[in-house]
């Protein structure tokens, strides 16, 4: 028999029975959709979190500290290893060695990681947050070669500012978007929210003002405290900044690499009066004096130049993190995610599968007189056990591929609602699920295997039949 003859024959007799054949069928899709719809919720996990990665070039991005710090130990809230790490003979990151590093083969940029707290005035709103400083030659790696609006810094002696976009929520300015409407809601308006145009900002002033330690108001600050008139020892430094870009929303999957509300010129941060520490790198770190950074931001070539860098710095004895150190525990924890997903989806399936065997030992006790009438002309055990299993194929393939369709309606409403009523306002709308090639092409052939699984006791079954008595049967 040929194989053509086989497929029409299998469509032939699932049309016979089809109420039960659509249940059994549709215990194979709801299997298959089930399965789907929750390994691509792992699988969209993994690829936000790792498009995040790589939209921020954290791929290609190492940090360097004065010792190594273990984050897991800190994250663990181990004190007695956190106070050893702490007692760890620390390498000052100086100038001399910011040029040692900068030399190595392989490393395209490297500058000292520095921030400091400050207070941000526009249009009549003012906010606190980090200053970050970082040279112009940022402005060709990611994500600061895409800004929203503007350009990045002309030099690193500027008196220029770039504001992020979710930032100046915070200095009650809502974006306008040339794609929808211009609009405030009647909370934004009751709040004072402005709506403005991003490229409206740019050339606007902003205010920047830093606060200093002042060693000459201490004594004043004891007496006050006696007098109980706390006042703090602080000077304040108003700064005029130009404002010439404004960053993109980034993802929440992933640290960005634009840590601080607001950015400006490595050199004209050095000038600004501001507290001593400069990061939290300063605080983990042992940062001695002000000709020392705590951190060291480098950037390399490609993924490929990683691992020679990272060792070529750890033979200098001073610290490193890279993202792509932890990368394999990332895959790590996904592929266990995936892993338990799938089998809960799995278990659906199987249960399918139960349903396949009752659907086809039935058809064979009401198929007996026409199993027997084939065997007596000549067809073998191995055709009729092709076609019991050509019938389980149609089914697995059928319930494969609307079980695809009805994982990814499952996906795209679950998406629907996660965008519109879970995540908080003004939040970029995210897609949580993905359907790699792999996956599809795996859900049918998992589909299949299970349908065939199921069948192997009932073909085995129908082939032992004995034609005599199938043919006595009514």
């Amino acid at each position: 028999m040929r194989v053509s003859d086989m497929i029409l024959l299998a469509f032939a007799n699932l049309r016979r029975t089809k109420l039960r054949t659509f249940l059994t069928t549709l215990g194979v899709v709801i299997g298959i959709g089930a399965l789907t719809s929750m390994v691509s919720f792992g699988t969209g996990m993994q690829k936000n979190i790792t498009d995040a990665l790589a939209a921020n070039d954290l791929f290609t991005s190492i940090t360097v500290t004065p010792k190594e710090i273990n984050l897991h130990e800190i994250a663990s809230g181990n004190v007695a290893q956190m106070a050893n790490a702490l007692k760890q003979e620390s390498i000052p990151l100086t100038d001399s060695l910011l040029r040692e590093i900068r030399n190595i083969p392989g490393v395209k940029i490297a500058y000292p990681n520095l921030e400091f707290p400050a207070r941000a005035v526009l249009l009549g709103d003012s906010a606190t947050t980090r200053v970050q400083a970082m040279p112009a030659a940022m402005g060709t790696f990611k994500p600061f070669d895409d800004l929203l609006a503007g350009n990045f810094f002309t030099n690193d002696t500027a008196r220029q500012i770039i504001l992020r976009e979710e930032f100046l929520q915070r200095l009650k300015i809502r974006l306008q978007d040339n794609n929808s409407d211009a609009w405030l809601s009647k909370e934004d308006s009751v709040q004072g929210f402005k709506l403005v145009h991003p490229d409206s900002l740019i050339n606007k002033t902003l205010r920047l003002v830093s606060l200093s330690m002042n060693a000459s108001k201490i004594p004043g600050v004891i007496s006050n405290i006696i007098r109980n008139k706390p006042e703090m020892p602080f000077d304040e430094t108003i700064n005029e900044m130009k404002i010439v870009g404004i960053t993109r929303r980034t993802s929440e999957f992933g640290r960005n690499a634009f840590n601080g509300g607001v950015l400006i010129p490595i050199e004209t941060s050095q000038k600004i009066p501001q507290l001593s520490f400069s990061s939290v790198w300063d605080l983990l770190g042992s940062k001695n004096s002000g000709d020392e950074y705590g951190s060291i931001q480098v950037r390399v070539e490609n993924m490929q130049q990683i691992d020679p860098v990272v060792e070529h710095l750890r033979n200098m004895n001073v610290g490193v993190f890279s993202i792509i150190d932890q990368l394999d525990e990332i895959k790590r924890v996904f592929l266990i995610l995936n892993s338990l997903l799938g089998a809960v989806g799995a278990i659906a399936l199987i249960v399918a599968g139960l349903g396949i065997i009752n659907t086809m030992v039935m058809s064979i006790l009401e198929r007996q007189r026409e199993i027997g009438i084939m065997k007596a002309i000549g067809g073998s055990e191995k055709e009729i056990r092709m076609i019991f299993f050509t019938e389980e194929s149609v089914i697995g393939i059928i319930g494969a591929l609307f079980g695809l369709v009805l994982g990814w309606l499952v996906t795209q409403v679950a998406t629907v609602v996660v965008n519109t009523q879970i995540l908080p306002d003004g939040m970029e709308p995210v897609n949580l699920f993905y359907f790699p090639a792999w996956l599809i092409v795996g859900a049918i052939l998992f589909a299949i295997i299970i349908s065939l699984a199921a069948g192997l006791y009932p073909a085995a079954r129908a082939a032992r039949i004995d034609p005599v008595r199938a043919l006595r049967h009514d």
